[in-house]
């Protein structure tokens, strides 16, 4: 999902540079689970746009809620299937996610769909440019997710790392280990990360589409 900023600039990128803070408690009541499930099953074999599959999303839960990561980034929301995945496991924890997107039309269908999941607390969507606004933001986030143009994932990569915790995770999707040495597009990401000595990277099991899974082991 290329990401081309569609407002003025300058002083409105600033403004949308600032993260929210995360939210204090989590929601963890049986109704509002069938409410964030009930939606997911509506939507079921629905999800276009390059959207990740359910696999995935869950792949995403898991890791967020088994950490207790809170403070998210997304780059490429797409229609919002892997937000929603991803803001329901903050809900567990008391965070908050950040998610880009350029297109306007996948932004307000995925505003829409969080609203009618129920997760629109949990979740600040811009429509950016993640060229632009990944660099500007300030961080620090212990959560990222990437499913945005390929050949820009090592520079998104670069640009968020020094604001990524120690044992936060990187994660990026559409890759794999059979791409290591193509030196193009998502490629050229999986070389840099891989021999990178601070950061631990596996690739998740049950992902048809290949997804990447770094872990900050240290800030050198």
């Amino acid at each position: 999902m290329r990401s081309t900023f569609l407002g003025a600039a300058g002083l409105l990128l600033a403004l949308a540079a600032a993260p929210a803070a995360p939210l204090s408690g989590g929601q963890t009541g049986p109704d509002f689970d069938r409410k964030v499930q009930a939606f997911l099953d509506r939507h079921a074999g629905k999800w276009h746009d390059m959207n990740i599959s359910e696999a995935d999303g869950r792949i995403l839960y898991d890791i967020i809620v088994k950490a207790k990561y809170t403070r998210a980034l997304e780059i490429g929301t797409s229609t919002g299937h892997s937000g929603i995945w991803i803001a329901w496991a903050l809900s567990k924890t008391g965070g908050k996610l950040i998610t880009i997107d350029v297109d306007e039309g996948r932004h307000l269908q995925a505003v829409a769909n969080f609203r009618e999941a129920g997760l629109e607390a949990f979740i600040d969507a811009r429509l950016a440019d993640a060229h632009d606004l990944v660099p500007a933001l300030p961080g620090p986030f212990d959560f990222v997710f990437c499913d945005a143009d390929k050949d820009w994932y090592k520079n998104y990569f670069i640009a968020v790392l020094p604001k990524l915790t120690v044992g936060g995770a990187f994660t990026a999707h559409n890759v794999s280990p059979r791409q290591r040495g193509g030196g193009w597009g998502s490629a050229s990401f999986v070389d840099y990360v891989l021999a990178l000595p601070a950061m631990e990277t596996t690739f998740a099991e049950g992902s048809r589409a290949g997804m990447s899974v770094s872990y900050k082991r240290a800030d050198k």
